[in-house]
Order: structure tokens, then sequence, then C-alpha cells
């Protein structure tokens, strides 16, 4: 019964009502809507969209207009250049690919912005929790000095349980000093990350600390996660790139304009047509650079999609394993919580009626407070990793 009240007393959430509560969804949407991480990605990603529109647009005509004495005089020459399919398709299909690929770096981001603020968020809970936990225990100290100082004056116990009780109860206190300052340090970092200011705090945390369900990572096999799905895309851009680079050494133009002025001509001021056609002669310049150029970014590109596939594969596999250790170590602490604090409530009892000395209560009470930290570090250990796993496994369908 003392272990559920403790442990419920410790991960209920702390409201301080001067200070508007904060959810984890709330911090979230904070730090998406006000980060500069979030906000150059959505540069990134307009830049993106601006160049399919660019692709997608047709070249402009040129106009040109001439004065010549010989005849006829005036000229009046429009030159268009031809968007034939062969140079159309593939620049539009770079430019497409490349706004895929900044589109899912940006989801990739946001879902890594999500992270940091989840992850975060659970490790201020656990500091608090650690402080809670540090100045309850200081208190137990407190009133274990007063029973020993009770004892001595009725000649139970000596001086030297007196001393032993200060000093366990001075140590205790310098530690809840400590942890109050860790969990006003992490606290603040999740202010700074929500775009608040980071001089006080202004925020209390509404969410629990709790253990991550079972089913986190369910479903995750056979799917196309953003960092692959980017780096495809990366690739397609390339290769359209590259098909675009050898196709524009022939980019011919239509010609068509009037001439007038002519004084052989029965009617000097008659219009008289002109069409030409354009084309350029790769004599001296092949593209041979352009080419080159585009041939090794479709490499490169190539070499980082394996590269990212085989990354991204390897930490989903680690993020599954450290889950599931995690899970392991928690549910072993919670069983160890519960027998430390019996043997705990047990020894201060033996103590109260003289039945042990004063340094097994300590030692007793030291366990359980190690013991129950652990348990802390562990649930928000298995909190992280849960939120590694879903964070890497993201896929480009979900919003």
């Amino acid at each position: 019964m003392r272990f559920a009240l403790t442990l419920a007393c410790l991960l209920a959430p702390a409201g301080l009502t001067a200070q508007r509560t904060v959810t984890r969804a709330d911090a979230v949407t904070a730090a998406l809507a006000r980060g500069a991480r979030a906000a150059l990605g959505r540069a990134d990603t307009t830049a993106a969209l601006g160049g399919v529109r660019a692709a997608r647009a047709f070249p402009n005509p040129t106009f040109s207009g001439s004065y010549t004495k010989d005849a006829p005089n005036y000229h009046a020459l429009g030159d268009l250049p031809l968007d034939l399919p062969w140079l159309r398709s593939p620049r539009i299909g770079a430019a497409e690919a490349a706004r895929d690929a900044a589109r899912y770096r940006f989801a990739f981001e946001r879902a890594a912005i999500r992270f940091d603020v989840d992850t975060t968020y659970s490790r201020s809970l656990a500091a608090a929790l650690h402080a809670r936990l540090s100045r309850r225990t200081a208190a137990d100290a407190d009133s274990l000095l007063k029973v020993a100082e009770l004892r001595r004056d009725v000649g139970d116990v000596s001086e030297l349980d007196v001393r032993l009780a200060a000093v366990n109860a001075g140590q205790l206190e310098n530690v809840a000093l400590d942890d109050s300052l860790a969990s006003l340090s992490v606290l603040l970092s999740l202010q700074l990350q929500m775009g608040l200011t980071g001089d006080a705090p202004a925020m209390a945390l509404a969410d629990s600390l709790a253990a991550p369900p079972d089913s986190v990572d369910a479903a995750t096999h056979g799917r196309e996660f953003l960092p692959v799905a980017a780096a495809a895309a990366s690739l397609r851009s390339a290769d359209r790139s590259l098909t675009l680079a050898r196709a524009s050494r022939f980019a011919p133009s239509f010609q068509f304009g009037v001439d007038k002025g002519d004084p052989s001509s029965p009617n000097p001021n008659q219009l008289l047509p002109v069409i030409g056609f354009s084309l350029p002669l790769p004599l001296f310049n092949w593209s041979g650079g352009e080419v080159t150029r585009a041939i090794a970014e479709r490499d490169r590109a190539n070499a980082e999609l394996d590269l990212t596939r085989r990354e991204t594969d390897a930490a989903v596999s680690r993020a599954r394993r450290e889950l599931v250790a995690a899970r392991d170590r928690l549910r072993r602490s919670a069983a160890l919580v519960a027998s430390a604090d019996r043997v705990a409530a047990m020894s201060l009892r033996a103590y109260g009626e003289g039945a042990i000395a004063l340094a097994n209560v300590l030692e007793a009470q030291r366990n359980a407070r190690e013991i129950l930290a652990r348990y802390i570090d562990d649930l928000a250990a298995a909190d992280a990793a849960a939120r590694t796993l879903r964070w890497l496994t993201t896929s480009p369908e979900e919003p």
C-alpha cells in the first residue's frame, strides 16, 4: 500500500496554479509553429515548389527589330524556343523529384522536431520525478533524525545515531537541491524549443510519464521510411537531370517575322513574311561538362540512397532492440521497487521498536531510493526508445 501511494504521488502530474499547464501536444505544436528548424524546412519546400513551376513554364519568345539600307529596309523577327517533349519531360521530372525530396526531408525534419520536443518533455517529467523523490526522501530523512533525537533523549540510543541521521539528512537535502536545479534546467530547455523565454519557468507540465504500449513497433515492417524516400527522390531528380543534360545539346527554335520597305515592289509598304528554323550545331561544345557533372550527381545520389537505406535499417533494428531491453528493465525495476519499499518500511518500524540499528535503516532507505530512481530512469528510457522507433519509422503517408 505504501509503495502504491508513493508511486502514485510521484507519477501524478504536478500542476502549478500560477503557471499555465502545457500538454505534450501543445509543446510540439508550439515548436513546429515557432521553431527556426521548421521555418527553414518550409522555405526549402517552397523553393522546390517554385522550381517545379519554373520547369513547367514555357520559354518566352524574343523579339528583335532592325533597319538595313538594302531592301527591304525594315525587319521584325521573333524567336520562339521549341519546348519539345524530350526537353520538357526530363526538366519537369527532375524538378518534381526534387520537390518530392524536399517535401520528404521537411516531413522528416518535422518528425525530428516532434521527437526532440517529446524527448525533452519526457526528460523534464523524469527530472521533475527525481526532484520530487529527492524532496520526499529528504523529508523522510528529517523525520528519521527527529526519531533518533527522541530516542536519544529517552536513553534508547547514543549520540552516534543522532549524528549519523543528521549527516544523512544533510546529504539528502543537497541531493534534493541538485535535482531541483536539474529539473528547472530541463524545463527551461523545453521552453526554448517551444519558442518561449528560457530565463524563468513559465509553464507546468500537464502530462505524466507512462510506460509505452506493447504495440509501438507494430506494422513497421515493409514500409518505406522518410529518409529512404527522400534519397530515392533525389536519385530520380539526378537521373532526370542527366537526361536533360544530354538532350539539351539540340534545342531548336522557331523564327517568324516580317520585312517591309522594298522599293522594287509595287507596294513598298507590303509586309513580307519571314519564317525560319534554327538548330544549334554542337561543333565546339558537346555539353560534356554538364553531362559529366550530371553523371557524378546521379552516382552520388545512388550511393547516398544505398547508404541511407542501410543506415536507416540499422537504426530501426537498434531502436527495436533498445525498446525490448528497456521494457524488460522497466518490468524488473517495478518489481524491485515494491520489494525495496517494503524492506525500507519494515526496517523503519523495527528501528522504532529498537530491534535494529540506525545503519540498517539508512541502508534499506538508500536501496529503496536508488531503486525507485532507477525505475524513473527506466521509465524515461523506455519512453525515449519507443519515440525513437516511432520517429525513425515515420512513413511518407503519415501527416
